[in-house]
């Protein structure tokens, strides 16, 4: 039965993988009308996302499912609490209004498991940290760097920008571009949902991919017009060669760390990028000190808050441990109040400003 229910968690996981992240990939082409029809921008994302994660996620399945804690621990109830951990902490940031990186929020759920185990692969996670920072680093100074190419190219040739002779072929190169960043999410994502799975032998890696993507896609296919359609509204400031340069460099980076077998947030890796584009076209004042945080919170809160919860059920359910679940259950009950308190706080300080009080 527990085996049944990890595979049922873990599908539901795919799903929503699919429909968040994956679905974000077309976001630019969409925005930027280089393709108007929503269902088929929705199905360019679930081909390319089953491509590339049937095709190309084995390693990243096996850092995820091997390479983070021993794989003896792995049991169907461990599987299920970890997907649980990732999956409930995703559903309370979403209530919340925080969004995390699946990636860093299975990494985090997986680490719970060996804290409370006290069994945990360090190199293997060190690495893990180190590339969470570099790719979305890297991501901002190449597109940086192309952001000033485009900029020079876009002024001095006024046919590549607006209604002009280029459009079509813009466009298009936009929409591959596209294609490239969704076949990278499936690439890196899908052992978010399986990998713990094929740790635990309980589905083979071939099977496991297979039903993976087939899962992701269906997610991007079924539930990801919402996502569409809000990122693709949040990054229509883009030019066509603008949004070519973010997807392919995001796309590209994220390619690179799936053959190394690296879990890298691919949503931090594109807004690094946008931030790059930005950056070169109106200059270092679009990095202000709120979308610096903004960043680095969600950085921070993904693998931590799944950690928490994963360490947190597995003392109420695998090793009862009533010592550990007062000690975590208070600091969670702290760390929450604590974000409603200065969301209220700041609230009022708004309202107060709003109707004239202040200087």
């Amino acid at each position: 039965m527990l085996t049944y229910i990890a595979i049922g968690v873990a599908l539901f996981f795919a799903m929503n993988i699919g429909a968040s992240g994956t679905a974000a990939s077309m976001g630019a082409p969409y925005g930027a009308g280089a393709i108007k029809n929503k269902r088929l921008a929705l199905l360019l994302v679930a081909v390319s996302a089953f491509l590339g994660a049937f095709l190309g996620g084995g390693e990243v399945v096996k850092t995820i499912g091997e390479g983070l804690v021993p794989t003896d621990l792995l049991d169907a109830q461990i599987v299920v609490i970890i997907l649980l951990g990732a999956t409930l902490t995703l559903f309370i940031a979403n209530i919340i209004g925080i969004p995390l990186s699946t990636s860093e929020v299975t990494v985090g759920s997986i680490i719970g498991v060996g804290a409370a185990f006290q069994a945990i692969y360090t190199d293997t996670l060190f690495v893990i940290i180190a590339f969470w920072i570099i790719i979305p680093v890297g991501s901002f100074l190449i597109t940086y760097g192309l952001g000033y190419l485009i900029k020079y190219s876009e002024n001095r040739w006024t046919g590549l920008t607006g209604n002009g002779p280029w459009t079509k072929w813009l466009s298009l190169l936009l929409i591959i571009g596209g294609c490239l960043e969704a076949f990278s999410a499936g690439m890196n994502n899908v052992a978010n949902a399986i990998g713990p799975l094929v740790g635990a032998n309980m589905i083979s890696a071939g099977n496991g991919l297979l039903i993976g993507a087939l899962f992701v896609s269906l997610g991007a296919l079924l539930l990801g017009s919402r996502v569409l359609e809000t990122n693709g509204k949040k990054i229509t400031k883009l030019s066509l060669l603008e949004g070519s340069a973010v997807s392919f460099t995001g796309g590209t980076l994220v390619i690179i760390a799936s053959v190394f077998g690296l879990p890298i947030p691919l949503t931090q890796v594109t807004t690094c990028g946008i931030l790059g584009v930005g950056a070169a076209k109106d200059g270092l004042a679009i990095m202000q000190k709120s979308v610096i945080k903004r960043i680095a919170l969600v950085w921070v809160i993904s693998p931590l808050a799944s950690l928490i919860v994963s360490y947190l059920l597995i003392n109420l359910f695998s090793r009862f441990d009533i010592y550990n679940v007062l000690i975590v259950s208070s600091a969670i009950i702290v760390a929450v109040g604590s974000i409603v308190l200065s969301r209220i706080e700041r609230n009022e300080k708004r309202s107060y400003y709003d109707a004239g009080g202040g200087i």
